[in-house]
């Protein structure tokens, strides 16, 4: 199995009013938005978040045009940026992709769900009825005719070696990954329970939905990844992606 990250553009934002309040307060920074692609043993190709619309890419305001967080966040895409550009990178297109996998389904995760027709979309159940009656979740990007969801309770394992793990407090019901490589070992998409580094170090949990239940689902993580020895990768971080490997390079 391999692990491929794909940049899919970025948001530039206040860092302590979206990420760590009371840390980085007024620090404008630009923030990574990412997707996975496992290519598991026998073919299969899984996609793992699908980033922000490419509408951004002409329209940055296109999602939050005139509402309040516009004001502390403000996507930035180039047309390289695009889904579909970046899964040419590694010849494949839409159609290729057999299963999505969403850890929830803001904008800039579930952005370009609507090129997956052919493929099984996997999202919490209970995520997916709250998101769908609450404004923070834009439902033209997810709750479209014609897309094949199937809706999970708890913490299937999906696949041989991807477990699911429950980890809401970004989100309800919002879900991490626990990616078991033959090579790299075991890798741990935390997803937006954990944006960055400076969370735990910090203990900054105030730009959470809710910031008590999203520290537990933190000490989820960082149990599991103490048990496991599985590295974790932050759902926003400028300084870990640095030091990530991105396509075309992949963990395996």
């Amino acid at each position: 199995m391999k692990l491929y990250i794909l940049f899919l553009g970025e948001a530039c934002i206040d860092k302590g009013a979206v990420i760590s309040p009371g840390v980085d307060d007024g620090r404008r920074v630009h923030i990574p938005i990412p997707a996975y692609l496992l290519q598991l043993d026998d073919g299969t190709n899984v996609l793992i978040d699908t980033g922000m619309h490419r509408k951004h890419i002409d329209d940055p305001e296109y999602t939050f045009r005139g509402q309040e967080v516009a004001k502390v966040l403000l996507p930035c895409m180039r047309p390289e940026d695009s889904l579909v550009r970046r899964l040419a990178e590694l010849d494949l297109s839409p159609r290729d992709i057999h299963y999505v996998i969403n850890t929830h389904l803001h904008f800039d995760h579930a952005g370009n769900n609507e090129l997956f027709r052919d493929a099984t979309i996997y999202v919490q159940r209970q995520h997916f009825e709250v998101a769908k009656e609450h404004p923070a979740f834009p439902s033209e990007y997810f709750d479209i005719p014609g897309l094949k969801y199937e809706l999970i309770d708890g913490e299937p394992e999906l696949f041989p070696g991807v477990q699911t793990i429950l980890t809401p407090g970004h989100a309800p019901w919002h879900q991490s990954l626990l990616i078991s490589l033959r090579a790299d070992g075991n890798v741990l998409l935390c997803g937006d329970a954990i944006y960055c580094q400076d969370n735990i170090d910090h203990d900054a949990w105030g730009g959470q939905a809710e910031p008590e239940v999203a520290k537990e689902s933190a000490q989820k993580l960082l149990r599991i990844a103490g048990e496991k020895d599985a590295f974790m990768v932050y759902g926003h971080d400028p300084d870990q992606w640095r030091r990530l490997r991105k396509v075309p390079a992949c963990y395996a």
